[in-house]
Protein backbone atom coordinates (compact mmCIF):
# COMPACT_ATOMS: atom_id res chain seq x y z
CA UNK A 1 0.00 0.00 0.00
CA UNK A 2 1.21 3.39 -0.85
CA UNK A 3 1.14 5.48 2.26
CA UNK A 4 2.05 9.23 0.79
CA UNK A 5 -1.59 8.75 -0.97
CA UNK A 6 -2.92 8.59 2.18
CA UNK A 7 -1.09 10.79 4.07
CA UNK A 8 -1.09 13.35 1.39
CA UNK A 9 -4.94 13.06 1.25
CA UNK A 10 -5.35 13.59 5.22
CA UNK A 11 -3.27 16.86 4.94
CA UNK A 12 -5.51 18.24 2.41
CA UNK A 13 -8.34 17.35 4.29
CA UNK A 14 -6.86 19.09 7.42
CA UNK A 15 -5.55 22.21 4.88
CA UNK A 16 -9.34 22.32 3.73
CA UNK A 17 -10.53 22.68 7.29
CA UNK A 18 -7.80 25.47 7.79
CA UNK A 19 -9.37 27.49 4.98
CA UNK A 20 -12.46 27.12 6.50
CA UNK A 21 -11.37 28.29 9.82
CA UNK A 22 -9.51 31.13 8.41
CA UNK A 23 -12.83 32.40 6.26
CA UNK A 24 -14.75 32.34 8.84
CA UNK A 25 -12.35 34.40 11.08
CA UNK A 26 -12.07 37.08 7.63
CA UNK A 27 -16.11 37.10 7.54
CA UNK A 28 -16.53 38.47 10.57
CA UNK A 29 -13.69 40.71 10.89
CA UNK A 30 -17.03 43.62 11.63
CA UNK A 31 -18.51 41.14 13.86
CA UNK A 32 -19.05 43.20 17.47
CA UNK A 33 -17.38 40.93 20.46
CA UNK A 34 -15.82 38.29 17.53
CA UNK A 35 -13.19 36.14 18.75
CA UNK A 36 -11.16 34.48 16.11
CA UNK A 37 -10.58 30.69 15.87
CA UNK A 38 -7.38 29.19 15.79
CA UNK A 39 -6.61 25.79 14.43
CA UNK A 40 -4.40 23.45 15.46
CA UNK A 41 -2.82 20.00 14.03
CA UNK A 42 -1.70 16.45 15.17
CA UNK A 43 0.24 13.89 13.26
CA UNK A 44 -1.21 10.72 13.30
CA UNK A 45 -0.26 7.26 14.43
CA UNK A 46 2.75 5.51 12.70
CA UNK A 47 3.84 2.58 11.79
CA UNK A 48 7.00 1.07 13.17
CA UNK A 49 8.14 -2.08 11.19
CA UNK A 50 11.43 -1.49 13.39
CA UNK A 51 11.36 0.21 16.96
CA UNK A 52 14.17 2.17 18.41
CA UNK A 53 15.32 0.31 21.71
CA UNK A 54 14.87 -3.39 20.53
CA UNK A 55 17.10 -6.27 20.87
CA UNK A 56 19.54 -7.09 18.00
CA UNK A 57 20.92 -9.91 19.98
CA UNK A 58 23.85 -10.17 22.45
CA UNK A 59 22.77 -7.82 24.28
CA UNK A 60 22.80 -4.89 21.45
CA UNK A 61 20.03 -2.31 21.66
CA UNK A 62 19.04 -0.39 18.36
CA UNK A 63 19.46 3.13 18.88
CA UNK A 64 17.37 4.35 16.06
CA UNK A 65 14.17 2.99 14.73
CA UNK A 66 12.27 3.23 11.55
CA UNK A 67 8.67 5.36 11.82
CA UNK A 68 6.73 5.70 8.92
CA UNK A 69 3.81 8.69 9.46
CA UNK A 70 0.21 8.50 8.85
CA UNK A 71 -0.48 12.35 7.93
CA UNK A 72 -2.02 14.54 9.86
CA UNK A 73 -5.13 15.67 11.52
CA UNK A 74 -7.15 18.74 12.87
CA UNK A 75 -6.61 18.30 16.63
CA UNK A 76 -9.06 21.59 18.00
CA UNK A 77 -10.36 24.98 16.76
CA UNK A 78 -9.46 27.23 19.57
CA UNK A 79 -11.02 30.15 20.34
CA UNK A 80 -8.56 33.41 20.79
CA UNK A 81 -9.82 35.57 23.80
CA UNK A 82 -7.73 38.50 23.17
CA UNK A 83 -9.07 42.10 23.38
CA UNK A 84 -10.30 43.49 20.64
CA UNK A 85 -10.08 47.21 19.89
CA UNK A 86 -12.58 49.79 21.25
CA UNK A 87 -14.81 51.71 18.64
CA UNK A 88 -16.46 54.63 19.84
CA UNK A 89 -20.54 54.93 19.32
CA UNK A 90 -22.13 57.56 21.41
CA UNK A 91 -24.77 55.63 22.02
CA UNK A 92 -25.58 55.04 26.48
CA UNK A 93 -26.55 51.41 25.59
CA UNK A 94 -23.29 50.38 23.64
CA UNK A 95 -21.29 49.14 26.49
CA UNK A 96 -17.70 47.47 25.88
CA UNK A 97 -15.85 44.82 28.07
CA UNK A 98 -12.62 46.18 28.54
CA UNK A 99 -10.82 43.44 29.68
CA UNK A 100 -11.77 39.69 31.42
CA UNK A 101 -15.90 39.36 31.40
CA UNK A 102 -18.53 38.37 29.49
CA UNK A 103 -22.45 39.71 29.47
CA UNK A 104 -25.20 37.38 30.61
CA UNK A 105 -27.83 36.44 27.74
CA UNK A 106 -30.98 34.56 28.77
CA UNK A 107 -32.34 32.02 25.77
CA UNK A 108 -35.42 31.86 24.48
CA UNK A 109 -35.52 28.34 26.16
CA UNK A 110 -34.55 30.13 29.64
CA UNK A 111 -30.75 28.93 29.75
CA UNK A 112 -28.30 31.44 30.28
CA UNK A 113 -25.53 32.42 27.67
CA UNK A 114 -22.41 34.36 27.47
CA UNK A 115 -21.56 37.42 25.09
CA UNK A 116 -18.92 39.87 24.30
CA UNK A 117 -20.91 41.62 21.82
CA UNK A 118 -22.63 45.30 24.15
CA UNK A 119 -24.56 46.91 21.16
CA UNK A 120 -27.43 46.77 23.44
CA UNK A 121 -31.44 48.32 22.96
CA UNK A 122 -34.34 48.96 25.11
CA UNK A 123 -37.67 46.78 23.76
CA UNK A 124 -41.41 48.00 24.24
CA UNK A 125 -40.87 47.14 28.52
CA UNK A 126 -37.95 49.00 29.14
CA UNK A 127 -35.69 46.10 29.23
CA UNK A 128 -31.98 45.76 28.04
CA UNK A 129 -31.79 43.60 25.17
CA UNK A 130 -29.11 42.34 22.61
CA UNK A 131 -29.83 42.65 18.65
CA UNK A 132 -31.82 39.62 19.18
CA UNK A 133 -34.29 40.51 21.45
CA UNK A 134 -32.39 38.52 24.34
CA UNK A 135 -32.70 40.22 27.73
CA UNK A 136 -29.22 41.29 29.10
CA UNK A 137 -29.18 39.69 32.48
CA UNK A 138 -25.88 40.64 34.46
CA UNK A 139 -27.59 42.84 36.80
CA UNK A 140 -29.47 45.06 34.52
CA UNK A 141 -32.99 46.61 35.48
CA UNK A 142 -35.67 48.05 33.32
CA UNK A 143 -35.02 51.62 32.01
CA UNK A 144 -38.33 53.85 32.67
CA UNK A 145 -39.81 54.80 29.79
CA UNK A 146 -38.97 58.58 29.51
CA UNK A 147 -35.70 58.58 31.09
CA UNK A 148 -33.08 61.39 30.42
CA UNK A 149 -30.30 60.03 31.19
CA UNK A 150 -28.66 57.03 31.57
CA UNK A 151 -24.99 56.19 33.11
CA UNK A 152 -22.68 53.95 33.23
CA UNK A 153 -19.25 54.03 34.89
CA UNK A 154 -16.57 51.59 35.03
CA UNK A 155 -17.23 50.35 38.05
CA UNK A 156 -20.44 49.19 37.00
CA UNK A 157 -22.42 51.37 38.47
CA UNK A 158 -25.73 52.68 36.45
CA UNK A 159 -27.60 56.18 37.10
CA UNK A 160 -31.08 56.35 35.34
CA UNK A 161 -32.51 59.88 35.66
CA UNK A 162 -35.92 60.33 35.08
CA UNK A 163 -39.17 62.22 36.28
CA UNK A 164 -39.74 60.12 38.91
CA UNK A 165 -36.20 60.90 40.41
CA UNK A 166 -33.08 58.81 40.00
CA UNK A 167 -32.64 54.86 40.42
CA UNK A 168 -29.22 53.16 40.35
CA UNK A 169 -28.55 49.35 40.24
CA UNK A 170 -24.58 47.52 39.81
CA UNK A 171 -23.75 45.77 36.70
CA UNK A 172 -21.87 42.27 37.05
CA UNK A 173 -19.40 40.92 34.75
CA UNK A 174 -18.93 37.02 34.52
CA UNK A 175 -15.76 35.21 33.72
CA UNK A 176 -14.43 31.60 33.22
CA UNK A 177 -11.26 29.61 33.92
CA UNK A 178 -10.93 28.04 30.39
CA UNK A 179 -13.32 30.52 27.98
CA UNK A 180 -11.76 28.51 24.85
CA UNK A 181 -13.81 25.84 26.03
CA UNK A 182 -16.63 27.88 25.55
CA UNK A 183 -19.12 26.32 22.84
CA UNK A 184 -20.14 28.95 20.23
CA UNK A 185 -23.78 29.22 19.21
CA UNK A 186 -23.92 31.91 16.72
CA UNK A 187 -25.30 35.19 17.40
CA UNK A 188 -22.63 36.33 19.05
CA UNK A 189 -22.96 34.00 21.76
CA UNK A 190 -21.44 30.92 24.23
CA UNK A 191 -22.65 28.50 26.13
CA UNK A 192 -20.68 26.70 29.52
CA UNK A 193 -19.51 23.54 28.80
CA UNK A 194 -17.93 21.07 30.96
CA UNK A 195 -14.28 22.15 29.74
CA UNK A 196 -14.92 26.20 30.24
CA UNK A 197 -15.22 25.50 33.92
CA UNK A 198 -18.26 27.13 35.77
CA UNK A 199 -19.22 30.48 35.62
CA UNK A 200 -18.15 33.29 38.08
CA UNK A 201 -19.54 36.54 38.76
CA UNK A 202 -18.02 39.52 39.66
CA UNK A 203 -17.96 43.67 39.68
CA UNK A 204 -16.13 45.55 37.11
CA UNK A 205 -12.81 46.09 37.87
CA UNK A 206 -12.66 44.02 40.71
CA UNK A 207 -10.21 40.87 41.45
CA UNK A 208 -9.50 41.05 38.02
CA UNK A 209 -12.57 41.29 35.73
CA UNK A 210 -12.67 44.01 33.06
CA UNK A 211 -14.16 47.20 33.60
CA UNK A 212 -17.07 48.97 31.26
CA UNK A 213 -16.79 51.55 28.34
CA UNK A 214 -20.13 53.31 27.95
CA UNK A 215 -20.50 54.42 24.48
CA UNK A 216 -18.01 51.81 23.23
CA UNK A 217 -18.10 48.64 20.81
CA UNK A 218 -15.42 46.08 21.24
CA UNK A 219 -14.27 44.87 17.49
CA UNK A 220 -13.39 41.78 16.34
CA UNK A 221 -9.85 40.57 17.32
CA UNK A 222 -9.32 39.45 13.76
CA UNK A 223 -6.34 40.84 12.12
CA UNK A 224 -6.64 40.48 8.17
CA UNK A 225 -3.26 40.82 7.89
CA UNK A 226 -2.46 38.11 9.53
CA UNK A 227 -5.05 36.02 8.19
CA UNK A 228 -4.32 36.70 4.64
CA UNK A 229 -1.20 35.53 5.26
CA UNK A 230 -2.71 31.93 6.82
CA UNK A 231 -4.63 32.26 3.95
CA UNK A 232 -1.82 31.84 1.88
CA UNK A 233 0.16 29.46 4.02
CA UNK A 234 -3.02 26.66 3.75
CA UNK A 235 -3.19 27.48 -0.06
CA UNK A 236 0.39 26.71 -0.52
CA UNK A 237 0.22 23.64 2.04
CA UNK A 238 -2.90 22.19 0.22
CA UNK A 239 -1.23 22.48 -3.14
CA UNK A 240 2.09 20.64 -2.24
CA UNK A 241 0.07 18.07 -0.43
CA UNK A 242 -2.08 17.60 -3.62
CA UNK A 243 1.53 17.29 -5.90
CA UNK A 244 2.66 14.31 -3.40
CA UNK A 245 -1.17 12.71 -4.49
CA UNK A 246 0.52 13.09 -8.12
CA UNK A 247 3.71 12.19 -7.46
CA UNK A 248 2.62 8.97 -5.90
CA UNK A 249 -0.12 8.13 -8.77
CA UNK A 250 2.69 8.82 -11.52
CA UNK A 251 4.80 6.35 -8.92
CA UNK A 252 1.87 3.74 -9.24
CA UNK A 253 1.41 4.21 -12.91
CA UNK A 254 4.93 3.17 -14.03
CA UNK A 255 4.53 -0.19 -11.48
CA UNK A 256 1.38 -0.51 -13.44
CA UNK A 257 3.52 -0.24 -16.82
CA UNK A 258 6.36 -2.39 -16.13
CA UNK A 259 7.28 -5.53 -18.20
CA UNK A 260 9.60 -8.19 -18.36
Amino acid sequence: MNLSLYSAATGMEAQQLNLNTISNNLANVNTPGFKRSRIEFQDLLYQKPRAAGSETGGGNILPTGIEVGNGARVGATSKVFTQGQLSSTGQNLDVAIQGDGFFEVQRTDGTIAYTRDGSFKLNANGQVVNADGLPILSGFQPIPAGATSVSISESGTVTVQSANGTANFTLQLTRFSNPAGLRSLGGNLYEETPASGTPESGNPGEQGYGTIMQGYIENSNVNIVEEMVNLIVAQRAYEINSKSVQTSDEMLQNVAQMKR
